[in-house]
């Protein structure tokens, strides 16, 4: 019986095939169409099934690692919150002082880019020259600095070109801060300036402020010329001067060797 139905079906394709070339060729065209268009769906709906299956397969995560992950987003959540509401309330306290106290908000400084286009020969690690000067605004005495720190003071301005004197000379003594060591003092040039001005000395610290080495020394806003806050060094090592004070050696935070150029700050 098997036998009598496989030759049946043969039979019947063998015709189907001899009709199929007898048609014409436009007929045969649409033929090839509708089969297509019946089939190529259930092709389509095969791939894309796999594909999916694969894709899930390789997003399944354990249910632990998803637990974890969760846990710590959500405590990461609840510190930035935090923070958030600590940071508001320091600058609802900030204004409460500055209102009891009289102060005004700090305004921001400008900034000028220049670049630096000279060296005094006489003062080669101390003083050196910028292409900028009155007719863009600046004026003596103006910070200047770059990313890494504090630079120095502008001495002298002309109409295009400005005098800057570096931290190590004479001419710029600037108010500093150790605000790890709540401790303030002088910057001045000191026996070791002229190694390259790779160091300075603060002077007048208190002979109780506890120093550490590496710690940072930034400018206090004191004297009115340097706004608060710019990086001057670290504490490289201290000395007892007399028994009255501390004199400590600061290693600068900018290489004046390398500088190509700098910021002057405008108020």
């Amino acid at each position: 019986m098997l036998r009598k139905q496989h030759w049946w079906m043969l039979g019947a394709a063998a015709l189907a095939a001899l009709l199929l070339m007898g048609l014409p060729e436009r007929a045969t065209a649409r033929l090839k169409q509708g089969a297509a268009a019946l089939f190529l769906p259930l092709f389509g709906l095969s791939q894309t099934t796999g594909r999916v299956v694969e894709q899930a397969g390789a997003l399944t995560v354990p249910r632990a690692e998803l637990l974890q992950e969760n846990e710590r987003l959500r405590r990461e959540n609840q510190e930035l919150r935090l923070r958030q509401h600590q940071a508001a309330a320091w600058y609802r306290e900030n204004e409460a002082l500055r209102r009891h106290l009289g102060w005004k908000a700090q305004a921001p400084w400008k900034m000028k880019l220049a670049r630096v286009i000279g060296r005094d020969p006489a003062h080669w690690w101390r003083a050196l020259h910028i292409d900028a000067g009155l007719a863009d605004g600046l004026r003596p005495n103006y910070p200047v600095v770059t990313p890494e720190g504090l630079v120095g003071r502008l001495h002298e301005c002309a109409e295009h070109r400005s005098l800057v004197v570096l931290l190590g000379d004479p001419k710029c003594r600037v108010a500093a801060l150790v605000p790890e060591a709540q401790d303030s003092g002088i910057v001045l040039p000191g026996a070791s300036a002229s190694w390259k001005n790779q160091f300075v000395e603060l002077s007048y610290l208190s002979r109780q402020t506890e120093l550490k080495p590496g710690q940072r020394v930034v400018t206090s806003g004191l004297g009115g010329i340097f706004p608060p806050g710019i990086p001057i060094g670290d504490i490289a090592d201290w000395r007892l001067v007399d028994g009255l004070y501390v004199e400590a050696r600061v290693r600068l935070a900018v290489n004046f060797s390398a500088l190509e150029e700098v910021w002057v700050l405008l108020p």
